[in-house]
């Protein structure tokens, strides 16, 4: 054995941090010398191009091989023998970069919109040889090496080379799709870190596996485009928010797949009248108690329910039931999981390094560094890769508020002011307006909603004038006060009566959602139904009356699975929802009354054009308290596109109760959610009202208990 370089004991010891410099093909004087690193290989040969044959010295017991090829040849492969086999190879370090100088200026300016084209593993093929090109950011490691199913998760075989500002790549042959892989990190200190999953990978193993896995996204059917302007402000819009895991199970309480729900789903939202399915995350999680909300895989469908290609089918078969799909996103934290995110390259890569701005106390969780580019840019091109690579039509943001507020969730001395001593998180507000803008410049059809449970202003105004640029904003004050007002006995309601007229005052402030989202059926907070006071009548016709409120209540509409059918106890996401409840009409009349209402509210104009604008509602009854009665006329873009709600949450039924209305005439009852169809006590007023003629034109109208009923006028 002749005396080696330091960089040679570099390779076999699998430390060196630019393997190209020292293997593949180098011309050295006027010789074109090739080494090979390649264990366990007892003779290794050089072809080249034109078939001439080199045999290459064996330099290093551990495989390390060196040789001279003839005719100048750049092209060539390696012939190696492995005990009784010879195999014939493409070496990796003969191909050239991966990443373009234009991707590296883009990777390095943080404006590259699709990163998820460049940088995760992507089946190529690269100077004839088929092979997957595995790119990954990791700026302060010594070394990086691609380790999985193709080179015995050796990561001596197949070190990586840095470029730009610390963009890891290689392209390996032969790799293929379905390989798993995982990177193999030394840290600045020289420190061995954990196996890291892919960033950007586009599969994951099921947990408890953690490895990545190689997906080829062109030959993922592109799921069917939604109907144009399901997300306009002046469409219905009504979500049923959904669980894939546990909205209804098989066999031994295990999961649908996901063609399985493609199967189901979408046609029972369908069925029931909803415009839109918002699933809770899909993005791969270790952790099935945390619902998704802390994802290790930001660019994975989740493996629990099948593969990429399983869940593009699940969005195209909610297209094709003229469904709306949008995603619940979590950009705000994520959890330490050693194969995940956190100190990906052996330094706060993703996180802050101070625990005072990058640990969320709350949920245990690291939290997003917003003032790093590459972080930036991950985040923003991780919301276009789901609306652009599987259709998905908008992006819900969770817990927008921790996001917001420097402070949020923290001990006074606990957080670190922005430079001008404020509380306002100033990096996260410019990244949370460059996703909106980047959203809706790229897919003007999508929509963005923003969990925010703060006051803070012009959450759905555009960037240019202010405000944060989202589509929609859930009215989480709406929902914790009128959820008040319901739990309350009618005896009482009278005292809080302005629970119901207060949210009248912001109403059209932000273009809002009216959410009753898994969060409020969890966690000791009962369920909706468990929720109303009352007996047994009593609470459903309190529910009925709630929900009919809803949606005759200006705001796009959001409910959770179960919810539409009354379920009883708390949502476990470990168990189905309790079908079985709909063999009691009491539950089916529930589920008929919602059924109705989003059918109602699509068809009716006045219910849904002015959502989000004061000239569609105006108050006709609001100092009622002590009959709990309120009502009000919805309008629409039309002169008599109008629609009368008159809500009534006492226990009482009202004879010739006198309300106001603009037109004179006929007037048609065209929901009483005392119906006995939805299981009441079917008061009404036999199916329409005229109106007294007098100098305004009143109706007589008999109310029901607990209940709600909408009239529109005779055209």
């Amino acid at each position: 054995m002749t005396r080696l370089p330091a960089e040679a004991y570099a390779i076999i010891e699998g430390r060196h941090s630019d393997p190209f410099r020292y293997l593949g093909l180098h011309a050295e004087g006027d010789q074109s010398v090739v080494r090979a690193f390649l264990p366990e290989a007892s003779n290794v040969e050089a072809i080249g191009e034109h078939g001439e044959t080199a045999p290459l010295a064996r330099i290093h017991d551990a495989g390390l091989f060196a040789g001279t090829l003839p005719n100048g040849s750049r092209r060539y492969q390696l012939r190696a023998r492995f005990g009784d086999n010879v195999v014939d190879l493409d070496d990796p370090y003969r191909f050239p970069p991966v990443l373009s100088d234009f991707d590296l200026y883009l990777l390095g300016e943080g404006t590259h919109q699709r990163i998820y084209d460049k940088l995760g593993a992507h089946p190529i093929t690269l100077d004839g040889v088929e092979g997957v090109a595995f790119v990954v950011l990791a700026p302060n490691a010594r070394r990086v090496s691609v380790v999985g199913d193709f080179n015995f998760w050796d990561a001596r075989r197949h070190p990586m080379r840095v470029r730009g500002v610390g963009y890891w790549e290689l392209f390996i042959p032969h790799a293929r799709a379905g390989d798993h892989y995982k990177f193999d990190i030394i840290g600045p200190n020289g420190q061995h870190l954990p196996l890291k999953s892919d960033p950007v990978a586009f599969g994951a193993e099921l947990r408890p596996k953690t490895a990545s896995i190689v997906v080829d996204l062109d030959q993922i059917p592109r799921p069917q485009a939604a109907p144009s302007g399901i997300n306009a402000l002046g469409a219905p819009i009504s979500i049923y928010e959904v669980h894939l895991g546990s909205w209804r199970r098989k066999g031994s309480n295990e999961w649908l797949t996901y063609r399985e729900l493609a199967e189901q789903l979408p046609a029972y939202a369908r069925d029931m009248g909803f415009t839109h399915l918002e699933f809770l995350p899909v993005s791969e999680h270790p952790f099935d108690g945390s619902w998704g909300y802390q994802p290790t895989g930001l660019f994975a469908p989740t493996s629990r329910f099948g593969s990429p290609a399983d869940f593009a089918a699940l969005v195209d078969a909610c297209h094709r039931e003229g469904l709306g799909v949008l995603l619940d996103w979590v950009p705000g934290h994520f959890p330490d999981d050693p194969h995940g995110l956190g100190h990906f390259d052996g330094t706060a890569l993703y996180e802050h390094a101070n625990p005072l701005q990058g640990r969320h106390l709350d949920w245990g969780t690291l939290i997003y560094n917003y003032g790093r580019t590459e972080v930036t840019n991950f985040l923003a091109s991780n919301a276009l890769f789901w609306l652009d690579r599987y259709g998905v039509d908008g992006l819900r943001v969770d817990a927008v508020a921790s996001m917001l507020y420097l402070d949020y969730s923290r001990p006074p001395g606990g957080w670190i002011p922005n430079k001008y001593g404020g509380r306002e998180n100033l990096e996260a507000i410019d990244f949370l307006r460059r996703f909106n803008t980047e959203v809706f410049g790229r897919f003007p059809q999508a929509t963005t909603a923003a969990e925010e449970s703060t006051a803070w202003p012009q959450v759905s105004r555009p960037v240019e004038f202010g405000g944060l640029g989202f589509g929609y904003k859930w009215n989480m004050g709406w929902m914790h006060d009128t959820l008040r007002y319901i739990g309350k006995d009618p005896i009482h309601r009278k005292y809080h009566h302005g629970d119901i007229l207060f949210g009248l005052h912001y109403a059209f402030s932000e273009n809002f959602i009216l959410p009753l989202s898994h969060d409020e059926v969890v966690h000791g907070k009962r369920s909706i139904l468990g929720r109303m006071p009352g007996d047994d009548w009593q609470r459903f016709a309190n529910l009925r009356a709630y929900y009919s409120f809803m949606f005759g209540h200006p705001g796009k509409k959001l409910l959770f699975m179960g919810c539409e059918f009354g379920q009883e106890r708390e949502w476990s996401h470990e168990h189905s929802l309790d079908w079985h409840l709909l063999e009691q009409p009491k539950y089916a009349g529930v589920q008929a009354l919602l059924r109705d209402l989003n059918r109602l509210y699509r068809a009716l104009p006045a219910l849904h054009e002015l959502d989000c604008d004061p000239a569609g509602f105006e108050w006709v009854i609001t100092d009622d308290a002590d009959h709990n009665v309120f009502a009000w006329i919805r309008k629409g873009n039309t002169a008599r596109a109008r629609c009368l709600v008159v809500a009534n949450f006492s226990p009482n039924v009202y004879h010739d109760y006198r309300v106001r209305v603009p037109f004179g005439g006929k007037w048609r009852e065209v929901l009483n959610s005392d119906s006995s169809h939805y299981g009441g006590s079917n008061v009404g007023n036999i199916g329409e009202v005229v109106t007294h003629e007098g100098l305004v034109p009143e109706l007589s109208l008999t109310i029901p208990p607990l209940a709600a009923i909408f009239l529109v006028p005779e055209s």
